[in-house]
């Protein structure tokens, strides 16, 4: 590969990148830094958590998969091409639903109620964890105001989430008699939506980035989406798993141990 690179560092491109040395980059980047490698995910899957901390985990996810929509309008709301506009048109509905049909969002709610969450409770948002609020919200922006590459780059972490999702329901499904393959519904969806949106993403991005910069911008958007969704879980393992320092207003279990101040 062109450029200097070191494990665990940053890919830094000195020359432009062949289309499939740029995806092999990207391939890089997710292999060492998608948040499947978190240790919560690990918790989480193998079964290691209790309702209160699968609970904790769902609530602060919502936030997130309530943002996904708007970060994609905004995208939507700068493309003058109208097939990329078709595509994010896709994308929306996808979480947002189509008519009577249940979207993500709403698929995700049926997580949480089925975890005994209230909805209304949910969806208000008032006990999300501060760092979720910062880092999701931080997504919605990046979108909005870097380079439209670069926002439809920071999508590509989907070129890894159906490993994840696979490990994710069978882990879950064994371990926890309290999810069932209904509360799990809104990942079979994504299994076949996530491939979809990643190819398109990745198409195009290997179609419009050509110069170094462009490619080292594409790297970028996928390591700043990366280091979102791994702060996400940071801050639900220090709240929740260990020192268990919860902040003032969020979400406290009934199980919970640790600090609650």
């Amino acid at each position: 590969m062109s450029g200097r690179y070191r494990p665990g560092g940053r890919i830094l491109l000195t020359e432009p990148l062949s289309p499939e040395g740029l995806e092999a980059a990207l391939r890089r980047i997710g292999t060492e830094r998608y948040h499947a490698n978190h240790p919560f995910h690990h918790l989480l899957h193998t079964g290691a958590l209790n309702k209160g901390q699968v609970q904790a985990w769902a609530l602060n996810r919502y936030y997130y998969q309530s943002r996904i929509p708007m970060k994609d309008t905004a995208l939507m709301s700068r493309v003058s091409d109208p097939d990329l506009r078709r595509e994010w048109v896709r994308r929306v509905a996808d979480h947002d639903g189509r008519g009577n049909e249940a979207g993500g969002v709403a698929r995700w709610l049926m997580l949480t109620d089925g975890l005994d969450l209230p909805r209304d409770y949910v969806m208000s948002e008032e006990a999300i964890l501060p760092a979720t609020k910062f880092a999701c919200d931080a997504y919605v922006r990046y979108v909005r105001e870097e380079s439209l590459l670069q926002a439809v780059a920071s999508s590509l972490t989907e070129l890894f989430s159906p490993a994840l999702i696979s490990q994710r329901v069978a882990g879950m499904l064994r371990n926890y008699d309290f999810v069932s393959e209904e509360t799990l519904s809104y990942f079979e969806a994504r299994l076949t939506q996530a491939p979809e949106d990643s190819a398109f993403a990745l198409a195009y991005c290997k179609r419009e980035a050509t110069s170094a910069a462009a490619q080292q911008d594409v790297l970028d958007a996928l390591y700043f989406k990366t280091d979102m969704l791994w702060a996400q879980l940071d801050a639900l393992y220090h709240a929740y798993v260990a020192p268990g320092h919860v902040p003032p207003g969020a979400f406290v279990p009934d199980d919970h141990v640790g600090a609650r101040d």
